[in-house]
């Protein structure tokens, strides 16, 4: 059995194992996985306050006033937020809204619009 062993697709160990039913498993993380399943490694799952699945080009709507600093106007409630980007991190939303320019949001100050 020269099969190779893809890592864990969840923490990148190398450690994976075949579980002989065609899934493997990773001993760090738990993780089971079908190698011959395409993953896309590059998916950011980011989700909304109510829940929603997030995607680049997505309009969202602000559901909290959130201060800026340097500017003396805090972003109101129910502004719009047109062509957001996803990235990884704590601020997870890229964007530019009107009026304050280029931002990052946290993914649970926003809804989906």
């Amino acid at each position: 059995m020269s099969e190779e062993i893809k890592p864990c697709p969840q923490c990148n160990s190398q450690y994976g194992y075949s579980l002989g039913n065609g899934m493997h498993a990773c001993p760090e993380c738990s993780n089971e996985w079908n190698p011959n399943e395409i993953v896309d490694g590059n998916a950011l799952k980011v989700l909304d306050s109510n829940g929603n699945e997030l995607k680049d080009g997505d309009s969202v709507t602000i559901i909290k006033s959130l201060p800026v600093k340097g500017s003396p106007k805090p972003i109101k409630i129910g502004t719009k937020v047109k062509n957001i980007r996803l990235k990884a991190g704590d601020h997870n939303i890229d964007c530019r809204i009107d009026g304050y320019g280029a931002m990052e949001l946290k993914s649970e100050f926003v809804k989906k619009a």
